[in-house]
């Protein structure tokens, strides 16, 4: 088998299957552990993959700048801005962490709703400027531009002064095992902050994100207690997080 024809045939069995150990592909593919190491390197290099001990996991397809996922906003995401939105009750406060779905989930909620709103996200406090209603805190820091969120330590020190009754993040991978990880440091360091001071937690995700993995851990998928995607996701995808008592939300 050529090695573009292995590497096809593992991305098919992680799609299948949701990870991929070398030692089995090896047997599988009548090849050495050395040559499919070698694959799973190849392929986490051109972003396909997230390499684990002793395997694989997908990688979601949403590791793209913001300007790039904003260009490329999709139906399903803007669906579940809308449904995330209904979440949002009077009198409640709320953080919304990085992503474009939760920009679209600021724009989607009520004019007349009375909430505090308190965000890292540029993006999302600008969506409100006409909900007279929503008090906005918009927490300062150093720009990471490639999400267009505030890191680092002052951002951080506010966050932990501060107690939300719901959480909603805009997360790009999400994993049974794994939990929920992003591919930046301290943009992970931010949203499980949020996390740590809030009473519930919902994560936005399309499907494409859902069974992947990213670098850096934001916190353990038993964190969550919902999960909003698509309609139309497929159910033995959604099984081993409704297996783990969280709420899916379609």
């Amino acid at each position: 088998m050529l090695a573009a024809e292995r590497r096809n045939y593992i991305l098919e069995l992680l799609r299948k299957e949701g990870r991929v150990l070398a030692s089995e592909l090896s047997a599988q593919l009548g090849t050495s552990e050395d040559t499919i190491r070698r694959d799973l390197r190849e392929m986490a290099s051109d972003g396909l993959i997230q390499r684990v001990h002793g395997g694989a996991l997908l990688r979601s397809p949403d590791e793209t700048s913001y300007s790039h996922r904003q260009k490329n906003l999709s139906a399903a995401k803007i669906g579940i801005a809308q449904r995330a939105a209904r979440l949002v009750q009077n009198d409640m406060v709320v953080f919304l962490t990085g992503g474009t779905t939760n920009v679209q989930l600021a724009a989607a909620l009520p004019l007349d709703i009375k909430a505090t709103v308190i965000t890292h996200n540029p993006a999302v406090a600008v969506a409100l400027g006409d909900h007279e209603r929503i008090e906005v805190i918009l927490i300062g820091g150093r720009l990471f531009k490639r999400s267009m969120v505030t890191v680092g330590g002052e951002a951080l020190q506010s966050i932990r002064g501060m107690h939300a009754d719901l959480c909603m993040l805009g997360v790009c991978s999400l994993h049974p095992e794994k939990g929920i990880t992003i591919p930046d440091m301290e943009e992970s360091i931010i949203s499980r902050a949020m996390i740590e001071q809030s009473a519930d937690v919902a994560a936005l995700a399309t499907v494409n994100k859902l069974g992947t993995a990213s670098h850096f851990t934001v916190g353990k998928i038993q964190e969550l207690e919902m999960i909003i995607t698509e309609k139309n996701a497929p159910l033995d995808l959604l099984q081993p997080y409704r297996d783990l008592g969280i709420e899916i939300i379609q």
